[in-house]
C-alpha cells in the first residue's frame, strides 16, 4: 500500500486501508453514491464510490480494513478517490499500526515534561488541582495521552491533545517572561486545562468522532464542568481563584462565533486564546505543508486561513 500522505493526483491507488466513515448519499439527479473516508497513519482521504451496486463492490462497514482500487483526483482543492472496487480484508492480511495516526513524538517523554511544568506551579490550590487530573486520576491520564485535540483541523492524531497542550503551555510561560502583568500559576494552569473536555467530547481511536455530549455540550463546557467537580474535592478552594480558571477555559477561543461563551476579559484569558490559536495554526500549516510533499507551487485556497498558500522559498 502506499500511505495517503505520500498520494499525488492521477495515481492508481490499491491497498488496503481503515473504513473510518461511510455514508450513503444521492447525487442531484437522483442517483444513489457512497461516501467513504479511508484512513491510515498518515491521514484520511474522501472516497466516493459511485456505483455502489457494480460488481467489484463487496459489503462493508464503517471501521472495517477494506482492500480498495481506485483513482487519486483533486476536487477542490483537495485530494479523492475514485474507488473502483473494494473488498472487505481479513484479519492476518494488515497492520493495525499502519492506520491509526500519531504523534512524531513519543508520548511519554512528552507527559514527563508535562507533569515537570505541573511542579513549577506554586499556588496550592491550582498546583493540586493539576496533580488531580494529571498523577492522579488513571482514566483521565489513559484518555489524555490517547486523545486528539481535533477530529480533522489540527492534531489529529493519538497523543494530538498533549502535544497541542504541551505547545500552548510552553508559549503561555514565554508569555509570563515577557508580559509581567500576567499570573503564572493561573495562566499556566489554564494552558493544562484549557482542551480537557475533548478527553470527553471526541472518542477514541480509530473513531476519534463526536461523541453525544461533544454534539449537545462542546469541549469548552466540559471542561469547565470537569474543573468545577474536581475544585469541589479539594477543601478550601478559593471561589474567586475557581471562576477567574473557568473564565480562561470559557473564553479560550476568543470570539462568541468560534465557540467560546465568554470573551476574554483577564489578561491570562487573552494570552491564552492568542496560544491556543498560534499552536492550533502553526500546526495546521506543517500539516497541509507535510501533505504536500515536494510541491513547491500555490496550494490552493485553504478556508481556515481565507488564502491561498504556498511555502517559502528559503534555502533555495
Amino acid at each position: 500500500m502506499k500511505f495517503i500522505n505520500t498520494l499525488r493526483e492521477g495515481e492508481r491507488l490499491s491497498g488496503i486501508y481503515l473504513c473510518k466513515h461511510k455514508q450513503a448519499a444521492v447525487t442531484k439527479n437522483g442517483k444513489p453514491y457512497e461516501n467513504v473516508i479511508l484512513q491510515d497513519k498518515t491521514g484520511t482521504l474522501d472516497g466516493k464510490i459511485w456505483d455502489p451496486n457494480s460488481q467489484g463492490i463487496d459489503d462493508f462497514d464503517s471501521l472495517a480494513y477494506i482492500d480498495v482500487v481506485g483513482d487519486v483526483t483533486s476536487f477542490q482543492g483537495s485530494l479523492q478517490v475514485s474507488i473502483k472496487r473494494v473488498r472487505k480484508a481479513s484479519e492476518g492480511e494488515y497492520e493495525p499500526g499502519n492506520y491509526l495516526p500519531v504523534s512524531s513524538r513519543e508520548i511519554e517523554p512528552m507527559y514527563q515534561e508535562l507533569l515537570a511544568c505541573i511542579a513549577q506551579v506554586k499556588n496550592p490550590y491550582f498546583h493540586r488541582l493539576l496533580v488531580t487530573f494529571f498523577e492522579e486520576d488513571e482514566e483521565f491520564v489513559k484518555r489524555f495521552k490517547g486523545n486528539s485535540a481535533a477530529k480533522t483541523v489540527h492534531h489529529g492524531f493519538i497523543g494530538g491533545l498533549l502535544e497541542h497542550t504541551l505547545s500552548v503551555v510552553h508559549l503561555c510561560l514565554y508569555y509570563c517572561k515577557a508580559y509581567p502583568i500576567l499570573n503564572q500559576d493561573l495562566l499556566v494552569t489554564a494552558a493544562m486545562l484549557h482542551d480537557i473536555g475533548k478527553t470527553v467530547e471526541l472518542s477514541q481511536f480509530p473513531m476519534n468522532d463526536y461523541t453525544d455530549d461533544g454534539q449537545l455540550l462542546g469541549h469548552i463546557m466540559i471542561g469547565a464542568e470537569m474543573i468545577h467537580d474536581k475544585a469541589r474535592e479539594i477543601p478550601g478552594f478559593p471561589k474567586k481563584l475557581e471562576s477567574e480558571l473557568k473564565h480562561c477555559i470559557l473564553a479560550h477561543h476568543g470570539e462568541l462565533e468560534y465557540g467560546s461563551p465568554k470573551k476574554p476579559a483577564l489578561a491570562e484569558a487573552v494570552a491564552l486564546n492568542l496560544a491556543d490559536n498560534t499552536d492550533a495554526k502553526m500546526e495546521t500549516l506543517t500539516e497541509i505543508f507535510r501533505a504536500a510533499g515536494e510541491q513547491k507551487d500555490w496550494l490552493g485556497f485553504n478556508r481556515l486561513f481565507e488564502s491561498n498558500l504556498r511555502k517559502t522559498t528559503c534555502g533555495e
